[in-house]
């Protein structure tokens, strides 16, 4: 119970922290460079030790073939999607949304630097090019 009232927390919380957040891609850029090292974007973007992020916003959790998501996330994944409320809060902290998750981050602890990311992974379609 008090983990579903922490996400349950975490998801208002982000509900105002976007609201009041505009994205820069530009600066999103920068800031992407600090998920590099285990995720890609473009056109040549591979699975690392993440998946690969081409078409990520809007999209179903867990939808890459041939990546091998964490347990957690595939038994969490009905119905979700990575919908710009749902990236703030997994982007805040990951494992308060996926807690078993692989994702080892901790998180970006700026409100813009989590909006500048996402509008930098939403100009990306699922083929790699950009809008």
């Amino acid at each position: 119970m008090q983990r579903l009232l922490m996400i349950a927390g975490s998801a208002l919380l982000a509900l105002t922290v976007q609201a009041g957040a505009e994205g820069d891609p530009t600066k999103g850029e920068r800031v992407f460079k600090k998920c590099a090292a285990c995720h890609a974007v473009g056109e040549s973007a591979k699975n690392k030790v993440g998946p690969q992020l081409n078409g990520i916003v809007g999209a179903p959790w867990g939808r890459i073939e041939g990546y091998k998501y964490s347990k957690n996330l595939v038994e969490l994944s009905d119905g979700k999607v990575w919908d710009e409320d749902t990236l703030v809060v997994y982007l805040t902290k990951p494992k308060d949304l996926i807690p078993k998750g692989k994702m080892a981050f901790a998180g970006l602890r700026k409100e813009q630097e989590r909006a500048d990311v996402i509008a930098y992974l939403a100009q990306f379609k699922d083929d790699g090019t950009t809008e």
